[in-house]
């Protein structure tokens, strides 16, 4: 049995960590942290998970205890986990971080994208990208690793046939994504209040995102050489879920791409690729650890149109950690995670 803790635990990727890990055989929550909740039982702030986790109730972070467990989430802010990690990995505990902060290798790029320097730039060389589809190996024997954010999970893996295959025009990607209103976190903010996103869609940080480094450092590593990326995020009203439409221009039209992108997946237990003409819908991903991807070249040109779906908080961050688990501890990399989406 894997002996599992969690620091920042009040978080939507917390509690979603909790929910799928109360249904693996092979893991437990032994801590759980919240300064803020300090001593509260977890079912009293999440009583969904009643009868999962009686007896469990979040505590200050302490070095000690969290050392004590095999493996250690972080479901924080950025720069939370920069001052506890080396501790941590010191202790001989793995560690598996849901932020941003060891995503990027470059730390002048993460300070320039964050607005603070980077808290651990020693531990960069050795943290690994936890996006199975690509990093699987690695995984399997990292002590650091860092869970992909939801834009770019959705985004690399539209985009990933195409680069690694040498048929899209590099210069010319366009992502344009759409998440639901739970991407924002579960602090109070007013752009997130149910009068301000209900029946409303908006673009936003068009100038530049925080995903838009990450997603290029994963791009230019698929293609083997510099990308130019266009990322747009839009806010919708639906609680979870992310479309991301990819656009790229191919520079072979004979190529069937139907048949490419279902060769490059046919062994990811997490990663459907539909039939063609499909339009995957995100409500078909709720709650589940799965991409749904389609592609299309419409009217038979060279403009291909990527479709890709996944739950902003499973694939796109608690259940993409959960996977990282499985595959670090040599288990079952299904694990945990084999149910369903969640209709309607």
């Amino acid at each position: 049995m894997v002996k599992v803790g969690i620091v920042g635990g009040t978080g939507y990727t917390g509690v979603e960590l909790l929910r799928l890990l109360a249904q693996h055989p092979q893991a437990e929550v032994v801590v759980i942290t919240s300064r803020s909740e300090a001593g509260l039982p977890v079912a009293d702030l999440y009583p969904n998970l009643r009868g999962h986790y009686d007896g469990l109730a979040f505590s200050v972070p302490d070095v000690q205890t969290l050392g004590a467990c095999d493996v250690v989430f972080f479901a924080t802010p950025h720069g939370v986990a920069h001052s506890l990690a080396g501790e941590l990995l010191d202790a001989g505990t793995k560690v598996i971080d849901l932020s941003a902060d060891f995503r990027l290798q470059d730390a002048d790029e993460w300070a320039k994208w964050y607005g603070q320097p980077h808290g651990a730039p020693e531990l960069l060389k050795e943290a690994v990208y936890g996006l199975p589809e690509v990093n699987r190996e690695a995984i399997s024997q990292a002590r650091l690793i860092a869970v992909p954010g939801c834009y770019p999970t959705a985004t690399q893996l539209g985009f990933l046939p195409l680069l690694e295959a040498g048929l899209a025009d590099n210069s010319r990607l366009i992502a344009d994504c759409k998440s639901g209103v739970s991407g924002a976190g579960r602090g109070a903010a007013v752009g997130s209040l149910f009068c301000e996103a209900g029946e409303s869609m908006k673009a936003y940080a068009v100038k530049g995102h925080r995903h838009l480094p990450e997603i290029t450092q994963g791009l230019r590593r698929a293609a083997g050489g510099d990308v130019n990326l266009t990322f747009v995020p839009h806010l919708t009203p639906m609680i979870r879920g992310i479309h991301s439409t990819l656009y790229a221009t191919v520079t072979d039209r004979s190529v069937d791409l139907q048949a490419l992108f279902e060769k490059r997946y046919a062994n990811e237990p997490f990663v459907d690729v539909m039939p063609a003409g499909s339009h995957p819908e995100t409500r078909s991903v709720r709650g589940a650890n799965v991409c749904r991807i389609a592609v299309h070249r419409p009217q038979g040109g060279d403009l291909v149109v990527v479709l890709s779906v996944i739950d902003n908080l499973t694939k796109g961050a608690s259940g993409q950690a959960v996977q990282c688990l499985n595959i670090l501890f040599g288990l079952d990399e299904r694990l945990g995670l084999s149910h369903a989406g969640m209709l309607p």
